[in-house]
């Protein structure tokens, strides 16, 4: 098992990787149609082949997609989805993070004003 570093490192290329139009349209396309070659996907979308081949490699780098071996020496492109979701998990535990202040800052605010805290209900009125 990676340690956090490495999880922390696959999510940064997979959000550099993402950043991208280009390379977010390549990734839409690919899980629309399922695997495909640079020239398939130029077909499809209005980016040069050449544009694709370079945003497939970064794509590869990111490990978001994977190189398969073709027909006549023709490369295809699958997704993979394993560091999508090391990144879905490290969005994850940011979102529980800042669920957990705002929940402190919600209950702190409702004892300032004598609300009772209390989770998933407005609070009522203190006596």
């Amino acid at each position: 098992m990676p340690t956090r570093p490495d999880l922390e490192a696959v999510a940064a290329e997979v959000f550099t990787a993402l950043a991208d139009p280009s390379r977010r349209t390549i990734l839409a396309a690919l899980a629309a149609s399922g695997p495909g070659t640079a020239t398939d996907l130029a077909t499809r979308l209005p980016i040069t082949r050449q544009a694709i081949a370079k945003h497939l490699a970064l794509l590869a780098e990111a490990g978001l997609v994977t190189a398969e071996p073709g027909e006549r020496r023709r490369v295809r492109y699958r997704l993979r989805s394993a560091p999508m979701q090391v990144a879905q998990q490290f969005l994850a535990a940011l979102a529980r993070d800042w669920d957990r202040q705002l929940d402190d800052l919600r209950n702190h605010l409702n004892a300032v004003a004598g609300v009772e805290p209390t989770r998933g209900n407005k609070g009522k009125k203190q006596p």
